[in-house]
């Protein structure tokens, strides 16, 4: 007799539409689109639960894709139902999400912890009732100081940011998922927060 397979869920947050796509809040959209085209998901993103999501296979591991749509506010709408449909345990969810207290060009990995002022990481704690998920911040500062954070994680990321986000931030990122799926938080949380 086999194991029960289990499933992983990773969301990447953001805010639909195109007006938001290369916008600093949305880091962790791009880090799910790449992610998907990385692995060759070729089953296209489908609408339910409130987010687009893709099944797919990274390394052995069945993996949920997700981007919420219901703008990052109320991210934990989605990661909710999501959680609740496909049955998965907060211990196997990785969010992807901007963090516009670390410098671009950096992650961060945490097990758990608070939302640090994100609201859209917030929303989740508050609809899991748990901080006890995995998460992954992608740096977007720093935040210049005549621009409130509201404003500054709409613009969208200047041409030498973008470039940084390409070559280095999504590919690091992915990267960092990878070995999530494979080794665990703590292993990647070592390798990736030196």
């Amino acid at each position: 007799m086999t194991g029960i397979k289990i499933m992983h869920l990773i969301i990447g947050l953001g805010n639909p539409g195109t007006k938001y796509k290369k916008t600093r809040h949305n880091a962790g959209f791009l880090v799910i689109e790449n992610l998907a085209m990385r692995v060759d998901c070729n089953q296209p993103l489908l609408k339910k639960c409130n987010a687009l999501i893709a099944k797919t296979d990274i390394g052995g591991t069945d993996v949920l894709l997700a981007q919420p749509q219901t703008f990052m506010n109320e991210s934990g709408k989605a990661v909710q139902a999501l959680a609740h449909y496909y049955k998965i345990n907060p211990k196997n969810i990785l969010i992807i999400y901007d963090d516009i207290d670390l410098p671009l060009g950096k992650i961060r990995i945490r097990e758990k912890g608070s939302a640090g002022g994100h609201k859209g990481l917030q929303s989740i704690i508050d609809y899991l009732n748990t901080n006890e998920f995995s998460r992954i911040k992608i740096g977007i500062g720093p935040q210049p100081e005549n621009i409130p954070s509201e404003k500054y994680v709409l613009q969208n990321f200047k041409r030498n940011e973008w470039k940084i986000m390409q070559e280095d931030m999504i590919p690091k990122t992915i990267e960092a998922i990878e070995c999530f799926l494979k080794n665990g938080i703590d292993k990647t949380m070592c390798e990736y927060n030196c």
